[in-house]
């Protein structure tokens, strides 16, 4: 049940919240916080927030219509309701949420973990770790929100702010210690975790991503550091060269590595398909085994066995949990198919992501790599000759198509991909439609190559204009396969 049946006073709710001025009945209640006048019921708090496309103060009279008994607000509203106005809607929205839920990170030990890539594994991997030692977890990402035996559907990869506080309350309601969860540069800037303590910090890489919201590297830099801001511990790659700019504000400090010098570092690797093995010095001196391909699962279950011995867990049930995980669905996935060659699809993105799981293809192919790759629309344009560059050096034959071209023309998206592809000299094709895509890479793909699906990994739709249009890549192999090769 939304709000979990909490009832409190207009005068509980704002009294920690910075504000210009209140008019209106502070022995008022008010039953739930929102900022979409979907979800107002009667007894709501509305909180305004400027959007990209429509500002919530001119719906805050028809939030009042549909109940709200509060209105917080950033100029005056004239709804009629009581009214609180704040310089910024976005940090009262968290600081109200905080304090409807009880604060909730206060008691739940909140871990987050955020960097360009890595962020859906370490996620996984720590989850598995804790519950390897008995811990109760839940877990917040981009691919789902997990609290218990329930799976809900994740909107994107951290949930705005009341949300993610009604998230922790059912958590610690449900008998929940631990939460691990991915937290965004976009989440950071955007405060959706302002008010959230976190026991933990985690922070994996920075590449070239989401410059169309954050214009600089320094910036998006800049954005990721606010998570150790407020974090009692921060872990951070000492191989990337962001690493002291994002962690600097941690109260404590540790690091994990495979070249440079660290707390915990990583040596005598040896890689394959069925997962990886290594040894590490530091914090904990022995062997560690993962089941998932490639040299970056290597930092991936560095960052999360090292977040775990901070934590106090003990290295037994970090070997076990590491050993025993799978990631997460769509990451590095082989999907089980009866064919002379294989099937991957992944999440890969970005010209680093793409980087690591073609490297890691072409450490078990036998033959050739296909690879069937686009890049999302209204996104960062910049990096799309890049990404085909890149998907070129390493692939033998690759298919350009849509990904989730939102607004933007497919095509044109394409076009931008290709001018990176025809450096690269790799022979391709651009086929739009994804579907007629992967058909092309499975018709032509003989015993021994690797098909990889970048791009989707454990997403169900395509995202078209303002649609979300079902599209399931596995499901797609899964018919072609049934439908041609049995």
């Amino acid at each position: 049940m939304k709000g979990g049946g909490i009832t409190l006073t207009i005068a509980q709710l704002i009294k920690d919240i910075q504000h210009r001025s209140f008019t209106g009945n502070p022995s008022a209640e008010v039953c739930g916080v929102t900022r979409d006048t979907r979800e107002v019921k009667q007894g709501s708090v509305f909180v305004c927030i400027r959007g990209a496309h429509i500002d919530g103060h001119d719906l805050a009279a028809q939030a009042v219509e549909a109940g709200a008994a509060l209105v917080i607000a950033e100029r005056e509203t004239g709804s009629g309701a009581a009214e609180l106005l704040v310089e910024d809607t976005k940090q009262a929205l968290a600081e109200a949420a905080c304090t409807y839920y009880g604060h909730p990170s206060r008691t739940l030990k909140v871990i987050g973990v955020t960097g360009t890539n890595g962020k859906t594994t370490i996620s996984h991997l720590l989850k598995s770790i804790l519950e390897m030692a008995e811990k109760k977890v839940g877990l917040i990402g981009t691919d789902a929100i997990i609290i218990g035996d329930k799976e809900i559907p994740a909107e994107r990869t951290t949930p705005e702010a009341n949300r993610l506080q009604e998230y922790f309350h059912t958590m610690l309601q449900e008998g929940m210690e631990y939460c691990v969860m991915e937290v965004s540069s976009h989440a950071l800037d955007l405060k959706r975790v302002y008010g959230t303590q976190f026991a933990l910090g985690i922070f994996t890489n920075l590449t070239h991503e989401h410059l169309d919201f954050h214009g600089t590297m320094e910036n998006y830099a800049a954005a990721k550091a606010k998570l150790f801001s407020c974090c009692k511990v921060g872990i951070g790659n000492a191989d990337d060269a962001y690493n002291d700019i994002v962690t600097a504000n941690a109260q404590q400090r540790y690091t994990y590595s495979i070249e440079k010098k660290s707390d915990f570092q990583a040596e005598d690797i040896h890689l394959s398909q069925r997962g990886t093995v290594f040894r590490v010095k530091g914090k904990m001196n022995g062997e560690i085994k993962v089941g998932l391909p490639g040299r970056f699962n290597v930092y991936n279950a560095l960052a999360a066995a090292l977040g775990a011995l901070q934590l106090g867990i003990g290295t037994e049930a970090v070997q076990r949990g590491l050993i025993i995980s799978r990631g997460a669905k769509g990451r590095a996935e082989m999907l089980p198919v009866s064919a002379p060659f294989r099937v991957m699809v992944d999440y890969a993105h970005t010209p680093d992501g793409l980087y690591n799981i073609l490297t890691t293809v072409r450490e078990f192919a036998q033959k050739r790599v296909i690879t069937v790759f686009g890049s999302p629309g209204d996104r960062d344009r910049e990096k799309r000759a890049p990404m085909g560059e890149i998907v070129g050096k390493w692939s033998d034959y690759c298919v350009v198509t849509a990904d989730n071209p939102a607004s933007e023309r497919a095509e044109d998206i394409c076009k931008e991909i290709e001018k990176g592809v025809m450096q690269s000299g790799c022979d391709y094709q651009v086929i739009i439609d994804r579907k007629e895509a992967i058909y092309h890479a499975l018709e032509i793909a003989k015993e021994g190559d690797v098909v990889l699906l970048a791009g989707k990994g454990h997403e169900t739709y395509q995202i078209v204009g303002t649609e979300k249009v079902p599209f399931c890549e596995a499901e797609i192999v899964k018919a072609y396969v049934q439908q041609h090769l049995t």
